[in-house]
């Protein structure tokens, strides 16, 4: 049986028929960005299937496709837009298993976590249908009684997202729908080796009602001249962008030539602070979650362990043994708990680093090999002892190696939790509340888990401080990002 024989009978739909055209303006259409872009399979190594290329040219149609679209979506009715956003998420619950198997197969998550991201993914909808009904301004009187002062918010406009492979569903989903919310348009670019999911998602909002020319997207192997060319377009307003330090501050210099609106999700350096006080079991328990949400492969994930003396040998082992029972396989396969990275690139850099740290004297407790195997395999790995100068403690690791070192003091923890250019998020098990609290207000990230492995909520704001990013996801303050605030001074 062939390769996609197998995937179909696997999956329950044939990967070669989905659509993988420029979703410009309401309807699919070829790109002019020359040859087709290949979409590799991670679970095998195989092609799943071909997407059209963008050129330059496909964006600035989106870009005005999305600017005609504007005035329209923007004077919509609150409680219309409320109920499209509403539809989005339904037909995303009534479609959650082919969506999670579809992205298991381009992403290779293993199926559970799919699942899971499918439900974080379609909340989004959920939540800012509400949100868009309760966008409220201002009325108040000036202090000196002049005048009244009337705040109102309006759509900021045309914005241009640009959303990485990790989490196809979700990334996109946690942009589009505050947008849509606030009355902006939008033109969305998916990483081209996780592009099957959003051109799915684009047939449901279709179908949900979002008018022709509200969402377009795109998919182009010249990613930094496309989305280039859309910042220097006076039409757009709006930068929504998910990725990497790195790629963010170049956008962001590109953005300050026509000083567009920039919200900034960039990379992590997650410290996980385990105290000697800490229930263990409840401890392990979210360090799992923390690491190995998403194979490791998640701008959340744990990626400094930092355990206090005398808990460390028992938490150690403890994790050793739970990374250690994962399976690991193919990320569509029933029975797989961890699935393989996204690509060689991502396979050869985590062998690279855990080599690194070997080298400064980290003990591998378990795991620490590539599989040989078709796909792009590393096992869950637990490594000791691992060192301050070892590069994967200052790296952001993006796969499932967990770094283990020990620390004394309370004060020692901080310090080291805050050594990083990163501050996305930070996690701290103890079972004094008070000191939970009095860590979580010194440590210099916007988010922090107490005694919880995972804080991603649509109705919290997600963001980081420092190099982890500008602005906030979710929440009320998600809406607000795609909102310009207006203030009209009046007499009456």
């Amino acid at each position: 049986m062939s390769y996609h024989d197998t995937i179909s009978h696997e999956l329950g739909f044939d990967p070669q028929a989905l659509r993988g055209d420029l979703w410009i303006d309401g309807g699919w259409r070829k790109g002019r960005g020359g040859d087709p872009i290949p979409v590799i399979d991670p679970s095998t190594g195989n092609t799943i299937t071909q997407i059209e290329n963008a050129s330059i040219d496909d964006a600035m149609d989106a870009v005005a496709a999305a600017e005609a679209a504007l005035p329209g979506w923007a004077a919509t009715p609150p409680r219309v837009k409320s109920e499209i956003l509403r539809r989005c998420y339904e037909l995303m619950i009534q479609r959650k298993d082919m969506l999670a198997r579809l992205i298991s197969l381009e992403n290779g998550k293993a199926l559970p976590d799919a699942q899971g991201e499918v439900l974080y993914a379609a909340e989004f909808f959920r939540w800012f249908a509400e949100e868009a009904v309760r966008l409220n301004g201002e009325l108040y009187t000036a202090p000196s009684g002049a005048n009244r002062i009337i705040v109102t918010h309006r759509p900021i406009g045309v914005a241009v997202m640009v959303t990485p492979w990790n989490f196809p569903a979700a990334m996109a989903t946690r942009k589009i729908a505050p947008a849509l919310a606030a009355g902006c348009t939008c033109v969305l670019k998916p990483a081209t080796e996780t592009p099957l999911t959003a051109y799915a998602l684009a047939e449901i909002y279709a179908e949900a009602g979002v008018p022709a020319g509200v969402v377009n997207v795109l998919t182009t192997s010249r990613s930094g001249a496309t989305v280039s060319a859309m910042l220097h377009d006076p039409r757009v307003r709006k930068l929504s962008f998910t990725g990497s330090t790195e790629v963010g501050r170049r956008l962001l210099h590109e953005a300050a030539d026509t000083v567009i609106s920039c919200s900034m999700e960039l990379g992590g350096n997650a410290p996980f602070i385990v105290f000697d006080d800490a229930d263990l079991d409840l401890a392990i328990e979210g360090a799992m979650v923390a690491k190995m949400r998403n194979g490791g492969e998640a701008c959340t994930a744990a990626n400094r362990f930092l355990v206090q003396k005398g808990i460390a040998p028992a938490f150690a082992e403890g994790l050793a043994a739970r990374m250690k029972a994962m399976t690991l396989g193919a990320g569509y396969a029933g029975k797989t708990l961890c699935g393989p990275l996204i690509n060689r690139e991502a396979l050869d850099r985590i062998a690279g680093l855990v080599t690194d740290a070997e080298s400064h004297g980290a003990k591998t407790l378990t795991g620490g090999r590539p599989v040989d195997r078709p796909g792009f395999y590393f096992p869950p790995t637990v490594l000791t002892d691992v060192s301050p100068e070892a590069e994967i403690t200052s790296e952001e690791i993006f796969g499932p190696v967990a770094a283990l070192s020990t620390f004394e003091t309370e004060e020692e923890a901080i310090a080291r939790a805050n050594s990083t250019e990163y501050g996305l998020i930070s996690y701290v098990f103890t079972s004094d509340l008070v000191r939970g609290l009095r860590v979580s207000e010194r440590l210099d990230s916007g988010m922090v888990g107490l005694n919880r492995g995972v804080v991603s909520d649509p109705a919290a704001p997600f963001g980081g401080t420092k190099q982890s990013g500008l602005g906030r996801e979710g929440a009320h303050h998600g809406i607000l990002e795609f909102c310009e605030v207006q203030y009209i001074a009046a007499n009456w």
